[in-house]
């Protein structure tokens, strides 16, 4: 019962993270114009990494006596989500906010980054289940 909530949510982690980065943010960004979309995006994104918590911690709770490698997996994307969203995005915000071209680029690359990690993490601990 456990590793099949450990399971489900685990691709719904992989599929939200996918769908949030490639799809609604690239969506927000062509379908809105500037002004509505940086704010659009500025507002959702605290929800995205909550949810990125919640979802890796849940699962990586559900692993935590089937799959030490999993779960352990699963912990570290939830306990790095915590310094990207108190610090990292606001730090972001700010740059934005003070024009600062260069440091926003390089924040964002570096948020970028951390969101492809987890993408990527997440997809391995689901291969790990077949």
């Amino acid at each position: 019962m456990m590793e099949t909530v450990a399971l489900l949510v685990s691709a719904l982690l992989f599929g939200g993270m996918v769908l949030y980065a490639f799809g609604f943010a690239a969506f927000v960004f062509s379908a809105l114009p500037p002004e509505v979309a940086s704010p659009t995006i500025r507002r959702a994104f605290p929800f995205f990494y909550l949810f990125v918590f919640f979802a890796s911690a849940i699962a990586a709770i559900c692993l935590a006596l089937i799959n030490a490698v999993s779960a352990g997996i699963l912990a570290a994307i939830a306990l790095s989500t915590v310094p990207t969203r108190q610090i990292l995005m606001p730090a972001i915000n700010h740059a934005s906010d003070a024009n600062n071209k260069a440091r926003f680029k390089l924040l964002h690359s570096l948020s970028v980054i951390v969101t492809l990690a987890h993408i990527a993490a997440a997809a391995y601990v689901l291969t790990r289940f077949i």
